[in-house]
């Protein structure tokens, strides 16, 4: 069995297309674009990275795009006289401040002061509580999430239901919200984690298996169900020698290419859910704007 390889870059680019035609409705209807504010505090390689790259794609899909970079010594008072600042704005759709933050800023109370309408990332305890009773279409759902999601339909054009799920992960950023999700679209969820016990069984039984452990290539080709489907979101960065001395290259929490001669369906890493998780931010801000002037 060799598994179709799902192209995360091709679902991605057509949620795009999408999105720029929302925009241009929206922009058309309300006379001003919707508006994307980014919050970076501090000097992350990484996160600048991210940000710049979510500016460019607000730009490319028409919206207002806003970067606010903060020092990494700024207080907690005046990120959130910031976040007030932005809450109040009528010009600004959708509030993302860039995790992780420096060490002597709290997560929960910036995170808990944003409006919770403005909430693109679906990280405040209002958008969280909402998921978990399953109010899906009251809420901004979190981008990485949403992005499996899309990926599974492309899969199962007619839905999931009664089908078996395995989440391996429990971080409130993918394995709680894609499990919630999961169970709103009728599947048959376990959450599992490094302390369950007989994991490899465990996977074998489901029909899915999204991994979002942080662990480089952790769950292997034989703990995969033949034709089940695998979404990959672990971005792992390991030691590639056979490229050169000090060389790396990026694996997912999947042994892929033994899963491949297993799976039906598997994302790759890269180019599966990464760039969907850029494409459902926009999504939401889009959906924030909508919802602004309903």
């Amino acid at each position: 069995m060799t598994a179709r390889i799902i192209d995360g870059k091709a679902v991605a680019a057509s949620a795009i297309e999408r999105i720029k035609a929302g925009a241009g409705a929206f922009t058309a209807a309300n006379g001003v674009p919707p508006g994307l504010a980014v919050v970076l505090v501090g000097e992350d390689a990484a996160s600048q990275v991210y940000v710049a790259s979510k500016g460019r794609m607000a730009k490319e899909c028409g919206f207002h795009s806003v970067q606010h970079t903060l020092a990494a010594d700024t207080t907690q008072e005046a990120l959130l006289a910031l976040i007030g600042t932005l809450n109040a704005d009528p010009a600004i759709h959708g509030i993302l401040v860039q995790l992780p933050l420096p060490a002597h800023l709290d997560e929960r109370t910036t995170i808990g002061a944003l409006d919770p309408a403005k909430d693109v990332d679906g990280l405040h305890d209002v958008s969280i509580g909402r998921l978990a009773s399953g109010q899906v279409e009251k809420t901004l759902v979190p981008c990485t999430p949403k992005g499996c999601m899309e990926l599974l339909e492309t899969v199962y054009p007619d839905g999931i239901s009664g089908l078996t799920a395995v989440v391996v992960g429990r971080s409130n950023l993918v394995g709680r919200p894609v499990a919630a999700l999961l169970q709103h679209a009728n599947a048959t969820v376990t959450i599992a984690h490094s302390r369950t016990r007989d994991l490899p069984g465990l996977c074998r039984s489901a029909d899915i298996v999204v991994a979002a452990i942080g662990r480089p290539e952790f769950i292997k080709g034989d703990w995969i169900k033949d034709g089940a489907t695998v979404i990959d979101v672990g971005i792992n960065r390991i030691a590639a020698p056979e490229k050169g001395e000090g060389k790396t290259r990026l694996v997912g929490d999947v042994d892929f290419a033994a899963a491949s001669g297993h799976a039906g369906a598997i994302t790759p890493v890269p180019g599966g859910v990464g760039p969907m998780t850029i494409a459902m931010l926009m999504a939401n801000t889009l959906r924030a704007a909508e919802q602004s002037v309903v």
